[in-house]
């Protein structure tokens, strides 16, 4: 027997019984037989261990060394009687006999009655807490090596045993370049498995992932891949060897360890087949901080087979280089995973698109308008596109906005005629907070908003001339300001224009700026009205029939060749809007698979370029006063323009003040007839 007999400060306060088989470290962790509480003191400092007949003491590469009698302890020192060990401000006396430690060694005039001759162990200073220690279970004594960096990875310690560590070097070398090429963390853990294999003592062993890991709970993993090179198959790592490296986070190596189950599992038979073992951690930084997020555990199932610290160095490497690996797969998986549900989006939102801007029609008149669009798209042209209300032009405008090098940037509308001259401003061009009553912060506008893709103005002649004189500075590429506010803001937008005003008629009368009309007027696309262009009736009716038997869920359902001949003679003042609309509300309606003629509700208004207004009639003509003349007669532009009250009263040459009081005076009601 020999003992380690503990002084800290200028008492002894413990001794540790030395047992054959069995290593002592000493270090700051708490997991050491002989826990040193000083920071100049390293985690795993040192270890005192059996061999040859004697004992031996060895430095684990402490930060501050190990002395023995004032000298530095350089590689394995043999332990002589009553030698004097220091480590940090901690000194073990190293003894066979307890009361015949030597004074000699000790020079602590405090400490003098321990020499005593025939002294028993309870005959001690009161003061000093003395106990046989004979390592507690809960701590493996049969840990005999640990390690936080492999030597293998670090260029200065290349020299030493050069040719197993080039060897061993040659080997990583090798398996870092394998493993930069696997496409899976599987692939990449069996690769590095087989090269641990080739490389070590190992007999059997695997690779684990960490799923969850609390303190005082058993370590949640997930096997990735697995070897044994004997008959038996692999036993799996101890709770206890995988929380202390998962709480550690670092390497350890345990030696003889078949008679112990908290480090060797034992089998069916009740037998621990293992006699020495390393675990490794695969360590990832996260956010500047390493984090164990897998193991790789070896072991040794053969009594002449014994893993050593070369061993326990090359694991390690390998398991950096694997965590590496692991963290550059799990970023691929991560992008590959988001691009798949980025790609996923796109498609479905194009689908959405594709079903709301599809141009359908293949007669002449289209295809010059997608002939116009293809020439247009590419271009950063201003475009301006003519045509009735119902045409389609915001299609028309998506089309040339995805044809284009900007349609990846924002596509923004904004209707002109549906808001006020201060409401406008402020949509186009944003505002301040405080800018105005209401403005409660700051807003951007749609040009701001559109910067980097396209503007859609629709209505562009309903603009007043005031904000037409601060837009056009825009279109030009001038800087603007926010309502209230005066910080120039210039933004690369691309605009396009719509509108079913005669812009021309507007000039003359001196609604709409001459010189925004031919800013905007660079690329025209005229969108022909439904009436001129027949041969695509049915085609777009067909494709309206398919989309809305799928909306609304409803079977199939076909034209009867009575409502087809119908639609083909139907002058369609309302144009593709309207079409939608009857389509939309004969599959709704319909009982049968067949739509027939008389389910599609259609009006009988004349179009908007006829002149007569009135509702037609078959039957005889019957006189009707002034007043009912003129109820009808707005009633029906009204209808023609969807209740676009500003456009209503140009076309009728009053005021909107005007038309308000006429509408009140005769009881109008949107969508009335007659």
């Amino acid at each position: 027997m020999a003992y380690l007999v503990i002084q800290e400060e200028s008492k002894w306060s413990d001794v540790i019984r030395l047992v054959p088989g069995r290593r002592t470290t000493v270090g700051r962790s708490p997991t050491n037989a002989i826990v040193i509480r000083s920071e100049q003191a390293s985690r795993y400092h040192a270890e005192v261990f059996h061999s040859e007949g004697g004992w031996f003491i060895r430095d684990l590469d402490s930060r501050n060394g190990t002395a023995v009698d004032g000298n530095r302890v350089v590689g394995d020192h043999r332990l002589a009687e009553g030698e004097s060990v220091a480590i940090a401000k901690t000194k073990l006396l190293f003894t066979s006999n307890v009361p015949g430690i030597d004074q000699s060694k000790n020079d602590d005039p405090t400490v003098a009655a321990v020499t005593m001759a025939g002294l028993e162990i309870d005959e001690l200073d009161d003061e000093s807490s003395v106990e046989f220690i004979e390592n507690h279970e809960e701590e493996p004594p049969q840990i005999v090596h640990r390690k936080n960096q492999t030597k293998l990875l670090q260029r200065e310690e290349a020299a030493v045993d050069a040719p197993q560590v080039g060897r061993a070097a040659q080997k990583l070398c090798q398996l870092a370049f394998e493993l930069a090429g696997q496409t899976s963390f599987a692939s990449a853990a069996r690769l590095a498995l087989d090269g641990v294999f080739e490389s070590t003592q190992a007999s059997a062993g695997a690779i684990w992932l960490i799923r969850s890991a609390s303190v005082g709970k058993p370590v949640d993993l997930d096997l990735v891949a697995s070897r044994s090179d004997q008959q038996r198959t692999y036993r799996r790592v101890s709770d206890y060897l995988a929380r202390t490296v998962a709480e550690v986070g670092e390497a350890i190596l345990a030696q003889d360890i078949s008679d112990d189950s908290t480090i060797g599992l034992r089998d069916s038979k009740g037998e621990i087949l293992a006699h020495s073992a390393i675990c490794a951690p695969l360590r990832i930084e996260i956010k500047g901080e390493k984090k164990v997020r897998g193991l790789i555990h070896l072991y040794t199932s053969e009594s002449d087979r014994v893993l050593t610290p070369d061993d326990l160095d090359f694991a390690l490497a390998v398991a950096d280089n694997l965590s590496l690996a692991f963290k550059s797969l799990s970023r691929q998986q991560k992008l590959s995973e988001d691009l798949s549900v980025t790609r996923r989006e796109v498609t479905q939102l194009r689908e959405q698109l594709g079903a709301e801007s599809e141009i359908i029609g293949s007669g002449p008149a289209m295809q010059l308008v997608h002939q116009q669009i293809q020439q247009a798209g590419p271009t950063h042209a201003t475009v301006l596109i003519r045509g009735e209300s119902g045409v389609g032009k915001e299609l028309v405008a998506r089309a040339v906005h995805f044809s284009s090098n900007r349609s990846k940037g924002p596509f923004v509308c904004l209707n002109c005629a549906a808001l006020s001259e201060s409401l406008l401003e402020s949509e186009l061009f944003g505002h301040e907070k405080g800018a105005f009553t209401g403005a409660t912060e700051k807003k951007m506008g749609k040009f701001e908003t559109a910067d980097g893709g396209t503007l859609v103005l629709d209505e562009i002649g309903e603009m007043s001339p005031s904000i037409q004189a601060k837009f056009l500075r825009a279109l030009e590429g001038h800087p603007f300001e926010r309502v209230g506010g005066s910080k120039p803001i210039k933004v690369s937008a691309r605009v396009i224009a719509a509108t079913n005003r005669d812009l021309e008629q507007a000039v003359q009368q001196g609604q709409f700026r001459k010189d925004l009309y031919f800013r905007l007027k660079v690329v025209e696309i005229e969108v022909p009205p439904l009436r001129k262009r027949r041969e695509d009736v049915m085609e777009i009716a067909e494709h309206f029939l398919y989309r809305f038997c799928n909306e609304l869920g409803r079977k199939m359902k076909r034209f009867s060749s009575s409502s087809m001949e119908r639609l083909r003679l139907y002058r369609w003042p309302g144009n593709v809007r309207e079409l939608k609309n009857v389509i939309e509300r004969a599959v709704v309606l319909s009982q049968s698979d067949t739509i027939e003629a008389d389910e599609l509700s259609l009006s009988n208004l004349r179009t908007a370029s006829e002149t007569n207004m009135e509702i037609e009639t078959d039957g005889p003509f019957e006189p009707i006063s002034l007043a009912e003349m003129e109820r009808k007669h707005i009633l029906n532009v009204l209808n023609s323009t969807q209740w676009n009250k500003s456009r209503t009263a140009t076309i009728l040459g009053v005021e909107r003040s005007t038309l308000d009081r006429k509408i009140k005076r005769y009881d109008l009601e949107r969508y009335r007839v007659g």
